[in-house]
């Protein structure tokens, strides 16, 4: 298991990361995601250990791995978003490269490198040079490199960023056979959907903190559970909103232009009585609408500060 606890870094007076706590189960294929700046690359550089921390500790089964470096990048493998290939060498050459750097050299390194060119679909590409590669084929190169020396730990970084539709379904069927293998991998990834449908665990991270954590279906059931409402009323801005403020299934309300989103937790028929206590209110409701739940949809919620300022100045205008 991977274990974060505490972390901390600041750039100047920017807190990158606020008390991080983290967790990725053995076995797990953990979607990391969070919006520009929210801090995942900086997590990432630290626990690859390219970056030390302020303060914290990650440990992987236990062991401190920010004081055994040496340790950790035996246990780690690496895919980050940018490649840095050595165009000058051909597949074959690349992959025994980094085969000596941990130690695997000779015939157990060419056997160890055919296997993963085998794996990640460049068997027949071993004797070409890494710059005539195409990008998918460059991409899965990197994913070969990162598993040279067997890690327990998998860290992708937006692996499937600019790939053509075919390359990027052929490169998540690869990392969900990793899964299977029982490679423990973590995965950064703007694509919430992917995740949704890929991922056993989901963790998002903003301001530095981890905000949602637990396993997808843990995360689907919140989902299922917090329905967003989108009511729409005809002037009474005000009373709409303090009349939503004092229902006890109403978890958040934001304003989306001249639209109320709330944040529902309770059943349809509990939606249908809370349109009906609305109209009995004498609030003129002009539009009454469950919006289909997704992680898209809590992500929003969770991370989309704008809406909470435009909630908390219209409170102080209107003085609910």
């Amino acid at each position: 298991m991977l274990k974060i606890q505490g972390l901390h870094k600041k750039y100047g007076n920017y807190h990158a990361l606020d008390g991080l706590d983290m967790e990725i189960k053995n076995g797990a294929l953990f979607g990391f995601v969070g919006p520009n700046g929210a801090g995942k690359t900086t997590t990432i550089k630290i626990m690859t250990g390219l970056l030390k921390p302020d303060q914290g500790v990650v440990e992987l089964d236990g062991k401190n791995m920010l004081t055994d470096t040496l340790d950790l990048r035996r246990r780690i493998g690496y895919v980050p978003d940018h490649f840095g290939l050595y165009d000058n060498l051909k597949v074959s050459e690349y992959m025994e490269f980094f085969a000596a750097c941990y130690h695997l050299e000779g015939f157990a390194a060419r056997k160890r490198a055919s296997s993963l060119l085998e794996q990640v679909g460049l068997g027949e590409r071993m004797d070409a040079f890494v710059d005539g590669l195409s990008r998918g084929m460059q991409q899965r190169l990197c994913l070969a490199r990162a598993l040279i020396h067997d890690p327990e730990l998998l860290i992708m970084d937006e692996p499937t960023a600019g790939l053509d539709p075919r390359t990027h379904l052929e490169f998540r069927q690869m990392v969900w056979e990793l899964h299977e293998q029982g490679k423990t991998i973590l995965l950064s990834s703007h694509n919430l959907a992917e995740l949704s449908e890929l991922c056993t665990d989901i963790g998002i991270i903003d301001a530095g903190k981890m905000v949602l954590s637990g396993s997808m279906d843990e995360i689907m059931e919140r989902i299922y559970t917090s329905k967003q409402i989108i009511i729409s009323v005809q002037d009474q801005m005000e009373k709409a909103l303090a009349f939503l403020k004092e229902s006890p299934m109403v978890r958040t309300i934001s304003i989306c232009e001249k639209d109320i989103i709330v944040g529902f937790t309770g059943d349809e028929h509990r939606e249908s009585e809370l349109l009906k206590q609305m109209i009995e209110a004498g609030i003129p409701v002009r539009g009454f609408m469950r919006e289909p739940g997704s992680l898209e949809s809590i992500f929003m919620q969770i991370t989309d500060h704008n809406k909470e300022k435009v909630v908390l100045s219209y409170e102080d205008e209107s003085g609910l």
